[in-house]
């Protein structure tokens, strides 16, 4: 029943689309559906404390995303031996990356990443505050807006960081999606307050730690002005591979067809 109205409301905007066309309106379109993975790696070490990119990237190429936030990476750091974590990830998983360095740490950066299955069209990097800083890793692609970002172990800097992240949201004008890891559970007063401009699409299903989750702290949410349907969303059964689960939403988008 609920797959059926999902259609009969994108079918509804399709037809509406086809409408303003016709009046010389600007145009949209629903996108086909589209993979979301978030996944904190945890530097890419298991809950053997084992650092394997190839699990890893096995646990990404399983899902087959179409776009990956990933967050606690490392590049060329000390720790990780002077490797550039996120592109070993792409070399394996044929991805496209985009890393977003949030502090100097071991010689290198650490920080969070994307990998797009697709050529991004634009990318930047927005400070946001915490006692270990944090950041917003934005990137554009064809149809929609995804950020990353792991936001601060601290109450105070994980709220100072929404108003900063809901501005960047007005900015667009394409479908503008929130992933990663947040610090903080579906009934806390982080949550509730980005729910006044965000509509979570991945479901509350416990995702921390990996080998017996307790805790949901892993989201993939949407700008509410812009028009985002579910189609799935599911908590990988991974135990192993990080000290987290990987958290995947399928979706559909209302893009802007541009000329």
């Amino acid at each position: 029943m609920k797959q059926a109205m999902r259609e009969r409301v994108v079918w509804l905007w399709m037809l509406m689309g086809i409408a303003m066309a016709a009046m010389g309106q600007p145009t949209t379109s629903v996108s086909e559906p589209i993979k979301v993975m978030t996944y904190n790696v945890r530097h890419c070490a298991g809950m053997d404390l084992v650092v394997d990119y190839d699990r890893t990237a096995e646990v990404i190429l399983r899902q087959q995303p179409d776009v990956v936030a990933l967050q606690e990476l490392d590049s060329v750091t000390g720790r990780s031996r002077q490797c550039d974590q996120l592109n070993e990830l792409a070399r394996r998983t044929g991805y496209i990356p985009v890393f977003g360095g949030a502090i100097d740490y071991d010689g290198g950066k650490y920080g969070v990443g994307v990998l797009c299955s697709e050529t991004p069209l634009s990318t930047k990097r927005i400070p946001l505050p915490g006692e270990e800083p944090r950041i917003l890793l934005v990137v554009e692609l064809k149809d929609y807006v995804i950020t990353c970002t792991h936001l601060d172990l601290e109450l105070e800097a994980r709220m100072a960081s929404v108003p900063i992240i809901m501005e960047e949201a007005k900015q667009w004008k394409k479908p503008f999606l929130l992933v990663g890891d947040w610090n903080d559970t579906p009934d806390s007063e982080l949550v509730c307050e980005l729910q006044r401009a965000f509509t979570i699409l991945s479901s509350p299903e416990v995702s921390y730690p990996a080998d017996q989750p307790l805790e949901c702290l892993d989201y993939v949410a949407s700008y509410k002005n812009r028009k985002t349907w579910v189609l799935k969303s599911v908590v990988i059964d991974e135990p192993e591979a990080s000290d987290h689960r990987p958290v995947v939403v399928t979706l559909q988008v209302l893009a802007p067809i541009l000329y």
